[in-house]
C-alpha cells in the first residue's frame, strides 16, 4: 500500500486547521464562562494545531509542491480572486494570533479580551475558506500532480 502524500498532507493539514478553529470557540466560551485556566489551556491547544498545519502545509509547499487548480477555466479569476482572501486572511489571522497570545501572557487582559475576540472571527473565516479551497482543489476538481508553488497558482 502507497501513501500519496499529494493528497494525505493537505487533508492532515485541513484537519489540524479546523482543530484549531473549533478549539478556538471552545476557548472563547470558556473565556466568556470565565473558566480563565481552561480558556489558556484551549487556547494552547489551539495554537498547536495551528502550528501544526504550518509545518505541515509549508513542508507540503516547498518539498512537493502546490495543487494547481485544475476546474474550469472560467471560473479560475473567481478561485484567484477567493485564493487572495484567503491568503490575506490567514496571514493576517497568524499575526493577530500571535499577538494576542503574547498580549494574554503579559496580562495585558484589555487588550487581549479585545483583539481575541477579532482575531477569533478571521480564524473562524480563515478555516472556513481554506476548506473550502481544499474541497476545490482535491474534491470538486483533482489535479493529478503538485507543481511548483507560482507555476500551480498562475499556471
Amino acid at each position: 500500500m502507497t501513501v500519496d502524500l499529494n493528497i494525505l498532507m493537505p487533508t492532515v493539514s485541513t484537519f489540524f486547521i479546523v482543530l484549531s478553529a473549533t478549539l478556538v470557540a471552545f476557548g472563547w466560551r470558556l473565556a466568556v464562562k470565565r473558566k480563565l485556566e481552561q480558556h489558556q489551556k484551549m487556547m494552547v491547544s489551539a495554537a498547536i494545531a495551528a502550528i501544526l498545519f504550518f509545518i505541515i502545509y509549508a513542508s507540503r509547499t516547498f518539498i512537493i509542491g502546490s495543487t494547481p487548480y485544475n476546474g474550469p477555466d472560467g471560473l479560475k479569476p473567481f478561485y484567484l480572486v477567493f485564493l487572495l482572501f484567503h491568503i490575506t486572511l490567514a496571514t493576517v489571522a497568524a499575526v493577530f494570533g500571535i499577538t494576542t497570545i503574547v498580549l494574554g501572557y503579559k496580562k495585558k487582559f484589555a487588550r487581549h479580551r479585545k483583539l481575541g475576540r477579532f482575531t477569533s472571527i478571521i480564524w473562524f473565516i480563515t478555516a472556513i475558506t481554506g476548506t473550502a479551497v481544499y474541497s476545490i482543489l482535491y474534491v470538486l476538481y483533482p489535479a493529478a500532480d503538485a507543481k511548483p508553488l507560482f507555476e500551480a497558482i498562475f499556471g
